[in-house]
């Protein structure tokens, strides 16, 4: 088989994904365009140069419907004879628009492509397309399902984690967001968006809050207690299928959990012709992709079995893994991910995550391969895995080394 290559990866700052946050005013097309562009103008590719655009994002309707990658691609300065495929694996749908792109390459169905995603929360409300597995009671019911927020506190409870371990992690996650920036870790991959005018709206991730510690974030009520005991009494449900579990101990707060944000994320990938093609040195290769489907109740804990996966299926080991991006969806996660592998904290997120930074569905996890991709040339490191946990219950990983 061929081999797969990154060239480039880049991504936008997040901004809060509300009607005040800096990007609220960019649609979902305009911004993935200016990825596009981006990544064109720092390649120097000219013509129909790449096979094909993958876009995920997870929420497909409104102005992210209708084939938002070719919608994109119209938008930007590309070819119009690249095509544009739109894909949604929820959370994992910028990994799997890589993942797909790669694997494409690999079996000589094009030389080249650009893959990632996008997710405008401020424009686009999660939720918004009323997916059957949430509100088709033929299907809810059957699978036992219960919103994220209960699933992750259902990990907590069934693997022992308590509020001040997910706080603990949380305040981390913000302590070593800041420092990546002060530092400038991210200038190589961020662009800076800007408006109809040409004019600058955002060059940082607006999400992050330095001043977080323990204190404020003990001071939270839990988001998902009140769905929960209440109404529409969601704890009934996921103890009708873990009843060993007795009761569900309420974690996660706003300050443990993800960022609702927006951004977008594009990466360039391709084969040794295409680099040599367009005068491009090769920055790592996509050694090895995997997906899983896990419980859909407990739904989040798919970055353990799927890393399981790509590894026995690659004769690998986690030893053999120098440094991890796992989506900080909500804390339990990823304290889940370390607990089962042993892995220490210092290989892990290194340079913050989603809780600080915030998580845009569709783009997060092209975000966290291009962050994974950063810190392992800063780090002069040679192989990394970034993986991701996704809603209904899936998981998808990326392993990559330097080259």
């Amino acid at each position: 088989m061929t081999d797969a290559y990154i060239y480039d990866a880049i991504r936008t700052p997040r901004g809060k994904g509300r009607k005040d946050g800096s990007l609220h005013e960019v649609t979902a097309a305009r911004l993935s365009a200016q990825v596009l562009d981006a990544l064109k103008a720092r390649s120097g590719f000219e013509g129909h140069a790449v096979e094909d655009v993958i876009w995920g994002n997870a929420t497909q309707v409104m102005e992210q419907g209708g084939c938002l990658a070719r919608t994109a691609v119209l938008a930007s300065d590309l070819d119009e004879r690249i095509p544009g495929l739109s894909i949604n694996r929820f959370c994992a749908s910028g990994m799997e628009a890589v993942n797909l792109a790669a694997n494409q390459v690999r079996g000589g169905a094009g030389d080249g492509y650009i893959a990632g995603g996008v997710e405008m929360m401020s424009r686009v409300p999660m939720g918004s397309d009323g997916a059957a597995v949430a509100v088709d009671p033929s299907i809810a019911m059957n699978s036992y399902f219960v919103p994220q927020g209960i699933s992750a506190d259902i990990i907590a409870t069934e693997y022992g984690f308590s509020r001040d371990d997910a706080d603990a992690f949380a305040v981390e996650s913000q302590k070593r967001a800041l420092a990546a920036w002060e530092a400038k870790r991210f200038d190589g991959s961020i662009i800076t968006v800007r408006d109809i005018n040409g004019l600058p709206i955002l060059d940082h991730d607006e999400y992050i809050r330095p001043g977080t510690d323990m204190q404020s974030l003990g001071a939270l009520n839990p988001a998902f207690q009140a769905m929960g005991e209440v109404m529409p009494g969601f704890d009934k449900v996921a103890l009708m299928k873990y009843p060993h579990l007795g009761h569900i101990n309420h974690i996660h707060t706003a300050g443990n959990s993800s960022g609702i944000v927006d951004g977008a994320a594009g990466v360039l990938i391709g084969s040794k012709a295409f680099g040599e093609k367009w005068g491009l040195t090769p920055r790592a290769r996509i050694r090895a992709t995997a997906k899983i489907g896990t419980d859909p109740t407990i739904m989040l804990t798919g970055p353990v079995p799927v890393t399981e996966k790509i590894l026995a299926d690659n004769g690998m080991a986690i030893g053999d893994i120098d440094l991890f991006e796992v989506n900080e969806a909500f804390s339990s996660v990823v304290l889940r991910f370390m607990q089962a592998f042993d892995v220490d904290h210092s290989k892990l997120n290194v340079n913050g995550g989603a809780i600080a930074m915030g998580h845009p569905l569709g783009a997060s996890g092209a975000i966290i391969i291009g962050t994974l991709l950063d810190e392992l040339e800063r780090s002069d490191k040679e192989t990394g895995l970034a993986t991701l946990c996704v809603a209904s219950g899936m998981g998808a990983a990326t392993i990559i080394e330097r080259v």
